[in-house]
């Protein structure tokens, strides 16, 4: 089931509504002034239950424009709240498949930088170790195919920062394939990133089950074509794993 063409829906309750995020869409608006998540969302959920007035729409975690994968959003505030103190607590669940330049060596591992946010350049420095204003980034990884001088990753997140996943490869001399903001290749289409959100799970805000959610790129999008759909599964598999351990 989709609400449009581009953006499929994966779950949807009373409270909470998990979607496939296109790659190339803020996750909220910003001073580009393009459509966003939020905002196309919002608009959907008013069409599609004829609802006057304001829909409520709350934003539990983000995704960078360039990526697109699993997402999850509160349709009440309680869910948002509640949903929020999970991320928070690291009581939720993130997964990711990526395709990096070069081999990442050793094939899997457990990295850790202090990373810090340069706001001006909307750019993150990854440092070997703490600094003023640093923040603590600690991601595994995990090989998970290799094809014309690229890698196919799964990665799970230990801590949330923003661009965490993009700067830790590139500090291992591994940047993600069409990431030109920290040393990747051009993308071939100007926008997006090889970096898919392949899972999020939390307990329901309501009712406690716990929810898993997810998503895996298009096959016939590059640079993921280069690897078959199964294998793009297996790695989600992979980082789902280590993300429940």
């Amino acid at each position: 089931m989709t609400m449009r063409p581009e953006i499929p829906i994966l779950y949807e309750d009373n409270h909470l509504l998990a979607v496939v995020k296109p790659p190339g869409i803020p996750s909220q608006g910003d001073d580009s002034g393009d459509p966003d998540m939020l905002t196309l969302l919002r608009e959907d959920l008013k069409r599609r239950y004829n609802k006057p007035g304001n829909v409520y729409l709350g934003l539990v975690h983000r995704l960078d424009r360039p990526a697109g994968g699993a997402m999850l959003f509160a349709k009440t505030s309680k869910a948002a709240s509640r949903l929020s103190d999970a991320v928070r607590t690291r009581a939720f669940g993130k997964s990711y498949i990526a395709v990096v330049h070069g081999s990442p060596k050793p094939a899997s591992a457990r990295l850790t930088h202090y990373l810090l946010k340069d706001a001006a350049r909307n750019r993150v420095t990854a440092l070997p170790g703490p600094a003023p204003g640093a923040k603590e980034a600690v991601l595994t990884y995990r090989t998970a195919g290799q094809a014309n001088g690229l890698t196919l990753v799964a990665v799970t997140l230990h801590t949330g920062r923003p661009h965490q996943i993009r700067a830790q490869m590139a500090a291992i001399g591994c940047p993600l394939a069409g990431d030109v903001k920290y040393g990747g290749s051009k993308p071939e289409d100007g926008r997006t990133i090889a970096l898919w959100s392949a899972m999020v799970a939390v307990a329901h805000p309501v009712t406690k089950q716990w929810m898993t959610f997810r998503s895996l790129p298009p096959a016939h999008a590059a640079p993921w074509r280069l690897w078959p759909e199964e294998q793009l599964a297996a790695a989600a598999a992979m980082a789902e794993t280590e993300a429940a351990e």
